[in-house]
C-alpha cells in the first residue's frame, strides 16, 4: 500500500468523470481546484464530476479548494491565451480590458504607485520577465525582456517591491462561501505572510458551523521567515515552490523545502510539496530523471504529499502523470528512514495530551510486536492524523461516520480512510475494527493487529484506550 498521497490538479485536460476516475484508479487522493480560474459554477460541476468519478472507482478522495488569496493577477486576455515576444513593449493598466500583447489589465489599481523605472516583474510562474520602461497616469509601460506564452488570471510577482494587499478580500471570502456551498473537503489559502492570515478564513468557516481543515500555502519570504508560527497555527501546508522561487533566491528553495517539511512533521501538520514535480509530462509521455529524484527527495524529506499542477490540469497525459507519481512513492517507500522519524516527528512531547500520547506509543508498539496495521476508529481524524505524523510503516486504517472526515483523511500518510458507524460496546468494537482489516485486505487470520478507542464510545477527542488484538 502506497504511503505518500497524490493531489492532482484539475484542468480541462481532466474534467471529465471518465478522465477523473482514470486518475483515481491509477493513485489521485486529492483533487485541486484552482478558484483563481474558472467560475464558482463550473467549479461546482466539476466536485459533481469527481464525486461520480469516486464512487465509479470505489474510493474516496478529497476536494482541495485553492483560494487565490492576496496575489496580484493580470485580468482576462484575449482567446485565454496570449503570447509575448521577446522585446516587444506591453503596458500594464488598471483599465477593465481584454489583455492583448500590448495592454494587459492589472485588477489593482494602486500598482503605479509602487513601481519605479527600472523595476522587473515576472509573469507565468517567472518564466516571463518585463522591465519597467515608465510610469505614466496610472499605468506601467515595460519592456519584455524574456518573453513567453501567458494565460488569463495568471499571477504578477513583484519580488523586490513591498506591497500592502489584504490577507483576504473580500472576493476570497466569497468564493469560500461557494466551496462550502458545493461541499469542498480542504481549503488552501495562497500567500499567507503570518498566522493572521488565516484567522479571516476561519472564522468565516465558523460562521459556516464548518470544521474544514485550512492549508497555509508558503510562498512569500515574509511565510518562510514566519514559518513555524503559520505551520503551528495551520491545519496543513504547501510548499509553493513556484513563487518561492520568483520571491525567494531561487538557490534557498530546497532549504525552505525541508525547513518546512522538518516544521510540519515537528507539529504533526501535513505537508504537501508542489509545483513542477512533474513538469516535463506536460507534453512527454515520460519525465525526467531530475524531476523523478525531485519527487523522491521531497518524499525522503517527510512530505505528506506530492501534487501534480499544469501536468494534469493542461498536460496530454494526466492519467499517466499520477501513475508515474505513484510508481515513483511506492519504490521511494521502500528505503524511508522509519525509525528515525518515529523519535523526531510528531510533537510528542505534549505528555498531557492523551490522544498524542497513545498516538506516539501505539506507532511504537507497531513496530516493537510487529503489528500488521493499527486501526482507528475516529470522529475528528485527530487521531490517525497524530499516528500518520510518526511516519508508520504499517498501514493505518481509519473508520469515521462522517464522509468528510473520510474523505480529508485522503491528505495524510499512510492513512486509509473508510466510512463505519463505531459501535457503543468495546467488544463490538474490537470485532468491527479486526473484521474491517481483514475485508480491506491488510491483514489475515492470525495477524495481530494495534487498535485504538475513545471510552465512552461516541465522545470527540476521546482516545484512551490501545489494545493489540489478533485477527480471527
Amino acid at each position: 500500500m502506497r504511503s505518500t498521497k497524490i493531489v492532482a490538479t484539475i484542468g480541462p485536460a481532466s474534467r471529465s468523470v471518465d478522465v477523473l476516475e482514470r486518475m483515481i484508479r491509477a493513485g489521485m487522493d486529492v483533487a485541486r481546484l484552482n478558484f483563481a480560474h474558472e467560475t464558482p459554477e463550473e467549479h461546482a460541476e466539476t466536485v459533481t464530476m469527481i464525486r461520480e468519478a469516486s464512487e465509479h472507482a470505489g474510493r474516496e478522495v478529497a476536494v482541495l479548494q485553492d483560494v487565490p488569496g492576496p496575489k496580484l493577477r493580470i485580468g482576462p486576455v484575449q482567446d485565454g491565451v496570449i503570447e509575448l515576444g521577446t522585446g516587444t513593449r506591453v503596458v500594464l493598466t488598471p483599465d477593465r480590458i481584454e489583455g492583448t500583447a500590448e495592454r494587459l489589465p492589472v485588477a489593482w489599481p494602486g500598482l503605479a504607485e509602487i513601481m519605479h523605472t527600472g523595476d522587473v516583474a515576472y509573469l507565468a510562474d517567472g518564466a516571463i520577465r518585463l522591465r519597467v520602461d515608465e510610469v505614466n497616469d496610472g499605468e506601467v509601460i515595460t519592456e519584455v525582456e524574456v518573453g513567453g506564452t501567458l494565460a488569463s488570471r495568471q499571477g504578477l510577482n513583484l519580488p523586490n517591491v513591498t506591497m500592502a494587499l489584504p490577507a483576504v478580500s473580500e472576493e476570497d471570502l466569497r468564493l469560500i462561501d461557494a466551496g462550502v456551498e458545493m461541499g469542498v473537503d480542504l481549503l488552501a489559502l495562497s500567500f499567507v505572510r503570518s498566522r493572521a492570515d488565516l484567522e479571516p478564513v476561519k472564522e468565516r468557516l465558523q460562521a459556516h458551523r464548518r470544521d474544514i481543515p485550512v492549508i497555509a500555502k508558503i510562498e512569500k519570504p515574509q511565510a518562510a521567515a514566519n514559518a513555524e508560527e503559520i505551520v503551528a497555527a495551520a491545519d496543513g501546508i504547501m510548499v509553493a515552490r513556484g513563487d518561492l522561487g520568483i520571491e525567494l533566491r531561487i538557490e534557498e528553495v530546497p532549504l525552505v523545502q525541508k525547513r518546512l517539511l522538518m516544521l510540519a512533521g515537528k507539529y504533526a501538520t501535513p505537508a504537501i510539496t508542489a509545483t513542477q514535480m512533474l513538469e516535463s509530462m506536460v507534453h512527454s509521455s515520460r519525465p525526467t530523471r531530475a524531476e523523478v529524484t525531485d519527487v523522491a527527495n521531497a518524499i525522503f524529506d517527510g512530505t505528506d504529499a506530492v501534487m501534480l499542477s499544469q501536468e494534469t490540469a493542461i498536460g496530454r497525459y494526466p492519467v499517466e502523470a499520477v501513475a508515474m507519481m505513484a510508481s515513483i512513492a511506492e519504490t521511494t517507500e521502500r528505503e524511508l528512514p522509519y525509525g528515525r522519524w518515529l523519535t523526531d516527528r510528531g510533537g510528542h512531547e505534549n505528555g498531557s495530551d492523551e490522544s498524542a500520547t497513545i498516538a506516539y506509543g501505539a506507532v511504537g508498539a507497531a513496530y516493537q510486536l510487529n503489528l500488521k496495521a493499527l486501526v482507528v476508529p475516529t470522529l475528528t481524524g485527530r487521531t490517525a492524523a497524530l499516528m500518520s505524523a510518526h511516519r508508520p510503516r504499517m498501514p493505518v486504517l481509519a473508520l469515521s461516520p462522517r464522509p468528510d472526515v473520510v474523505r480529508r483523511l485522503s491528505l495524510h500518510w499512510g492513512v486509509r480512510a473508510q466510512l463505519n458507524e463505531e459501535p457503543s460496546e468495546t467488544f463490538d468494537l474490537l470485532e468491527e475494527c479486526s473484521q474491517a482489516a481483514k475485508a480491506a485486505g491488510m491483514v489475515s487470520p492470525g495477524d495481530r493487529i494495534g487498535i485504538t478507542a475513545g471510552l465512552p464510545a461516541g465522545k470527540a477527542g476521546g482516545t484512551n484506550l490501545f489494545k493489540v488484538h489478533t485477527v480471527e
